[in-house]
């Protein structure tokens, strides 16, 4: 853990990953970061597979935190809440706005309670259009964000990513988006401090970054990056396995070209134009799948670092957790008091900054008592609360 945001509180109520994976970052970056969860505590806490410290997903997404379980949907609860966000610098959601709005979440809500508080809300669609309301899971959002369909431009059968990327990319732009917040307040600008991050939005601004393409310049432009969209880009197929391979500039084209005795290819009046190289990219991608299969993996991985060509053997997700430049960095080293094989770091590294160390995540209500009486409830008055079932305190 870092201690870059230090003295930043932050209240977070998220669920599953997107909410959770965003607040982990900002607690990684040294914020108290408080989770707000429901008596059962979050979903993932209960998915498959679970270990000690509950399902890996929640193991994933949530160290570094306080845990206060508080029952938002009785006013007991809510008027705790609203105590929390009197003395916080952020406060995030991942939820449907009219669901924040009962639970007093929404930004007029938490707004009156504390003026200078910076709201960002994750949705799954912008409060602006006519989806705003409509629920939005990962799947969701991949199909209607275009990224399912990119796939059918390439094979002709829509597939989702078989990674929950859209909450990661939306938890992502609301880190940024909360961190600019923070810093722009620092700096004496005034508020209101409103940020809001869409998934659908998100992630269409994320695909369509190249995807846009000819429609960029004209009305009636096709969208789709051709060298991504080319059915022949795909991993290539070695004697013994599998490999990927991206000859990139002319040179390196050049230099492929030769190592797998294609050289005459580079005398085509084509392959000397970028824009007519990129039309012809099928063509290319089809002679690096011809050529590669005459040698084993290893063989061509020796020859095309040689040559300074891109590339990698294709590893599964089994043979990442033996990488050995993963080994030799310390990536998933568990630190002191995980109950973990394996936990996956903050990859991003600051130098000559002393880290402390990461606590893991604690059990379901686990700092109820003491958030509480940080936030000026006495013994008496929080037993009270765990009486009436507004609070969980294990």
């Amino acid at each position: 853990m870092l201690p870059l945001l230090e003295g930043v509180r932050v209240i977070e109520v998220g669920a599953v990953v997107l909410g959770p994976y965003a607040g982990q970052i900002l607690a990684d970056l040294g914020a108290e970061v408080i989770k707000v969860e429901p008596l059962e505590g979050d979903i993932a806490r209960h998915a498959h597979p679970q270990g000690p410290g509950g399902g890996a997903l929640f193991v994933n997404n949530n160290r570094n935190k306080r845990m206060l379980a508080l029952d938002l949907k009785k006013p007991e609860g809510r008027a705790a809440l609203a105590k929390l966000i009197a003395g916080a610098d952020v406060l995030f959601h991942n939820m449907r706005l009219d669901a924040a709005d009962r639970l007093g979440l929404g930004y007029a809500q938490v707004a009156e309670i504390n003026p200078n508080i910076i709201h960002c809300a994750a949705t799954g669609f912008g409060r602006r259009g006519p989806y705003r309301d409509r629920p939005a899971f990962d799947d969701i959002i991949q199909a209607a964000s275009g990224l399912a369909g990119l796939a059918a431009l390439q094979n002709g059968t829509p597939q989702f990513a078989p990674t929950i990327v859209a909450d990661k990319v939306a938890a992502l732009h609301a880190v940024y988006g909360i961190l600019s917040a923070l810093y722009a307040r620092e700096r004496g600008r005034k508020g209101p401090f409103r940020v809001e991050v869409p998934m659908f939005e998100s992630m269409v601004s994320f695909l369509m970054n190249e995807h846009l393409s000819g429609a960029t310049f004209a009305k009636d432009g096709v969208p789709g990056y051709p060298r991504l969209l080319s059915p022949d880009r795909r991993p290539f197929r070695t004697a013994d396995g599998w490999i990927a391979v991206l000859p990139y500039t002319e040179a390196q084209w050049r230099r492929f070209l030769a190592e797998a005795g294609r050289g005459e290819v580079c005398e085509a009046e084509w392959f000397r134009s970028p824009a007519q190289r990129q039309a012809h990219i099928g063509e290319l991608y089809a002679i690096v799948a011809d050529s590669l299969e005459a040698r084993t993996t290893q063989a061509w991985i020796a020859a095309l670092e040689a040559i300074d060509v891109p590339c990698s053997r294709v590893a599964s997700p089994l043979e990442i957790l033996d990488d050995p430049h993963l080994a030799e960095v310390g990536f998933f080293d568990v630190p002191e008091g995980f109950e973990a094989e394996r936990v996956i770091p903050q990859p991003v590294q600051f130098t000559g900054i002393a880290q402390s160390a990461d606590t893991p995540p604690h059990a379901l209500g686990a700092d109820s008592r003491s958030v509480l009486r940080e936030a000026g409830y006495d013994d008496a008055a929080i037993d009270a609360l765990i009486a009436a079932g507004v609070v969980s305190a294990s």
